[in-house]
């Protein structure tokens, strides 16, 4: 008998415990019953404040789980009670942020982060009643636990108040608790929510103030500190800019990954793959499949630069938003891209006249996609996937085009080192039309290139010296990489001179092929020569800390010819990241770093692929094969989950040469494996070429056979797969490879992947009728007919009523083509002998058939027999079939109502 406020008072002063959780847990109704009168809501709020003094933690705890749902009651009724929240719930919530319990304490800070997510704390309070609260709450003087709870809030509640109240309170004393030298849980905190700081405060502030406390806490000696650091390194270089990326992350990145502790050691190797992705540049990692899909700013990007009389080959040119100007990620091989910046600014002053700087090595570092393509003579342009290839003149006959694609590629040839002697350095003379010849070559000033025996000379020396430093060291397996790496640059080092005196002739003759002569205007001044070398140099010493160079990146023990010389050097990324990211595959990595290191690279490869662009694939291939084969099944089945979307990135080329063969290897594995194939296998096959595609036809039905017969997952997703699949293959395809796999999904043993057929049938009529001519769509109705319709066992003949069904709902034919092929079999089976085909007769008759406008339209027969059927199931002897051929149809769901059907019979 006692009002809601009487009620709450009551118990409220109860000295049991229990009674006064109650009261907390009913403050939420007792709102409601009172909502209507303002001062009965002042009235609870009180109330509120007065039981939040409650000496029993329980009960405090209770409420603060209240606050949030009470919170967001008086938001909306605001008219009726403004300002409640700010008056009387926010000072608990901030207060009980220091309470002594620490459960009162942590359901504070959920409640808190749980207000603030929903935006209903108003700006002005978070700015005035929180944030101070929190900056006292982490003042040196604090309590330890407080203390390091009240940073974690502050760093989670960041993203939510935005970058002014971030930068403005926040900010300095989170700096300032990165340096926590008493508290190394603090300092832990800090770690690991400092990149969601850094994406709050942007680019300017990260640099400015953020990153010298992160150079700290990457270097604490705390080993948990620093694995915090490793985990949060990408959200770190995402808030970072390119030159800072490359320049000062990149090294540190690297200390991590050679850290002490084999758990920093773990994180890294986790975050290596994300981190590499940071340096991903749009504009150049070839964002589209074909030729046909580039988009219209890129062709016109390519006819600005386009060469007048088509005297050099558009593929060498390079874009200027591709090279990256940072001197410091040049390394000791010369590369064309950077030698290209400043000629593409010629060529746009003088577009009458071009000029290009050639390297040596564009006559023969070429990679074997670019092999592949010129000897196909496809001339694909693709952004971010340049080819260093000469080409004849349009003018050259087809017969000597032949020939000098032979001489070109030919493979001794390709894999030939370049000498400085046959180096295309030829002074710049503006408006000379002079053709390259051998003597013009002798005349120009020779510079050394970073593959000269006089580089060569001057770091041999230095790489002894630092393998001889490292060797105390051999037992470190990082220490053992770096050696096997300086060991092969020493070894590529000392191949360079024995070389030269045989192969000279042979590289003149390939000279003559090239047809070096048809460059007029290919010209390097003297000036432009100059930078070659003194870059070489300067940045020996940037190679020796990177430990990579430009003779064999390769850290395997081989040193066949073709390994050599197929360089594994990009400027994407700074080369050390990428060598570590390579070495990821090693088994000793296992054994002492992680014992799933290679499922971390597996998973991250895409991501990488993508950073370094197609036209650098080919550092990545052979790490790719050895994933592909790795002993462990989960490496194997990250690669399958991923392989559609590294064939986007890589290109149809790419794809048919590289993935391809591990694609169908996929196809032979393990289910666990063959499932992530599976799952993606129509955006995999859409990117093929279409007799490429034909060919997995005769693979398609391998799929029904599985591991295991209960796995009925993997035939529902092969059926959804084939639905996709339809547009991709002709009707006759669909008809002889498509159509059996179907039918036999049709009559399978699990009614959910029945159900999915059903609707890859009645796509397949729709394919195969709209076809010219309809022939296969009458031959498969025909068959539908004689193996459901017709079937001696009920359950067939219930499938082919669900089809009928699917092909109604979904209008897979004209009504007069239903009402000709399939209306005559579909209701003979109202005289079935079984009820439970009768009774989805009834549904589909009535709540399918008599729905559609169209039908109701047509011929009058075929209305008259379809009501006939109706009228003698009403009259039948079930009780279900007499039940839904009168039930009106819009007083149930056919979907569940047939789901529930077949569901219960078998």
């Amino acid at each position: 008998m006692l009002t809601p406020l009487g009620r709450l008072d009551k118990y409220a002063a109860s000295e049991n415990v229990f009674n006064r959780q109650m009261v907390a847990r009913s403050l939420l109704d007792t709102l409601r019953e009172v909502c209507d009168d303002e001062r009965d809501c002042i009235a609870v709020l009180e109330r509120i404040s007065r039981l939040a003094d409650d000496s029993e933690p329980t009960v405090r705890a209770e409420l603060m789980e209240q606050v949030p749902h009470i919170a967001l009651f008086c938001q909306e009724n605001r008219p009726s009670i403004p300002y409640a929240f700010s008056k009387y719930l926010l000072p608990i919530v901030v207060r009980y942020l220091a309470d002594q319990n620490n459960q009162v304490r942590k359901t504070s800070q959920a409640a808190l982060l749980a207000l603030l997510e929903q935006e209903l704390i108003e700006r002005f309070d978070v700015e005035t009643k929180v944030c101070p609260v929190l900056i006292e709450l982490t003042a040196p003087d604090s309590n330890d636990d407080v203390k390091t709870e009240a940073v974690a809030i502050m760093c989670k509640m960041a993203p939510m108040v935005g970058k002014d109240i971030t930068e403005r309170l926040i900010l300095p004393r989170f700096c300032e608790m990165c340096c926590d030298c008493r508290m190394f849980h603090v300092r832990k905190v800090c770690a690991a929510n400092f990149g969601d700081i850094c994406s709050v405060v942007g680019q300017q502030a990260t640099e400015e103030m953020l990153l010298p406390r992160f150079f700290q806490l990457c270097s604490d000696n705390v080993w948990g500190v620093r694995k915090a650091c490793a985990e949060c390194f990408m959200a770190v270089s995402c808030a970072t800019c390119q030159e800072i990326r490359r320049t000062k992350l990149s090294a540190l990145f690297i200390n991590l990954i050679s850290d002490p502790s084999r758990w920093v050691r773990q994180a890294a190797f986790q975050s290596l793959g994300p981190f590499i992705s940071t340096f991903a540049n749009p504009s150049s990692s070839g964002q589209y499949f074909k030729e046909e899909s580039k988009s219209s700013e890129d062709t016109s990007v390519e006819d600005k630069n386009r060469i007048r009389d088509q005297e050099v080959p558009e593929d060498i040119l390079i874009r200027p938003e591709d090279v990256t100007a940072d001197p410091s990620t040049s390394n000791s091989s010369v590369k064309l891209e950077s030698t290209m910046e400043d000629d593409a600014e010629t060529s746009s002053k003088s577009p009458g006249e071009i000029s290009v700087s050639v390297d040596s090595s564009l006559l023969c570092t070429l990679s074997s996609e670019s092999h592949q393509e010129a000897a196909s003579n496809e001339n694909d342009k693709k952004p971010g996937n340049h080819k260093s290839t000469l080409r004849p003149e349009v003018g050259t006959s087809s017969q000597d085009s032949a020939l000098l694609d032979q001489e070109l590629y030919n493979s001794f040839h390709f894999w030939r080192t370049p000498l400085p002697e046959i180096d295309l350095d030829v002074e710049l003379e503006q408006g000379s039309e002079d053709k390259f010849s051998p003597e013009t070559a002798e005349a120009a000033p020779e510079v050394p290139t970073p593959g000269s025996p006089s580089i060569t000379m001057a770091t041999r020396k230095e790489l002894e010296e630092m393998i001889e430093n490292l060797e105390p060291h051999i037992d470190d397996p990082d220490v053992k990489a770096q050696v096997d790496v300086l060991s092969a640059a020493l070894r590529a080092s000392s191949l360079d001179a024995p070389e030269e005196a045989s192969s000279t002739e042979q590289r003149s003759d390939a000279q003559d092929a090239l047809g070096v002569s048809e460059l007029a205007n290919c010209r390097r001044s003297p000036d432009a020569s100059v930078p070659f070398a003194s870059s070489a140099v300067e940045n020996m010493d940037s190679t020796l800390r990177y430990i990579h160079n430009d003779s064999d990146l390769s850290t395997n023990s081989s040193f066949s010819p073709d390994e050599e010389r197929r360089s594994k050097v990009q400027d994407v990324v700074p080369q050390a990241l990428l060598d570590q990211y390579l070495s990821m595959t090693d088994p000793s990595r296992a054994q002492t770093v992680d014992t799933e290191i290679a499922k971390h690279c597996a998973y991250s490869l895409p991501g990488v692929a993508l950073t370094l662009g197609r036209r650098n694939w080919h550092c990545l291939r052979e790490t790719y094969e050895t994933l592909a084969s790795d002993m462990q099944w989960k490496v194997r089945r990250t690669l399958a989950f991923s392989i559609h979307e590294l064939a986007v990135i890589l290109g149809d080329q790419l794809t048919a040469a590289d993935l391809v063969p591990i694609f169908n290897g996929f196809l032979k594995d393990l289910d666990e494996v063959r499932i992530g194939v599976l799952k993606h296998l129509h955006d995999f096959l859409k990117l093929l070429h279409i007799d490429k595609r034909r060919e997995y036809l005769y693979q398609l039905q391998e799929f029904l056979v599985t591991d295991n017969s209960r796995n009925w997952r993997f035939r529902a997703e092969l059926a959804e797969q084939l639905i996709l699949l339809l547009e991709l293959y002709s009707p006759r395809d669909v008809y002889d490879y498509l159509r059996p796999i179907a039918l036999n999904l049709c009559a399978d043993k699990v009614s959910s992947v029945r159900w999915i057929s059903y609707k890859l049938v009645s796509e397949m009529v729709k394919k195969l009728h709209m076809a010219t001519p309809p022939t296969f769509g009458v031959d498969l109705i025909n068959e539908l007919v004689e193996s459901f319709g017709r079937c001696p066992k009920w359950s067939g003949r219930q499938a082919f009523v669900f089809v009928c069904q699917t092909v109604i709902e979904d209008e897979c034919l004209p009504m007069d083509q239903f009402a000709v092929h399939l209306m005559p079999h579909l209701l003979t089976l109202a005289n079935d002998r079984v009820p439970n085909v009768r009774v989805l007769l009834a549904k589909t008759l009535r709540q399918t058939l008599l729905e559609k406008d169209c039908f109701l339209t047509s011929a009058s027969c075929h209305q008259e027999a379809v009501e006939q059927a109706i009228m003698a199931l009403q009259m039948d002897r079930d009780s279900d079939v007499k039940y839904f051929a009168s039930i009106h149809p819009a007083s149930t769901k056919i979907s569940e109502d047939a789901m529930s059907t077949a569901s219960s019979t078998y």
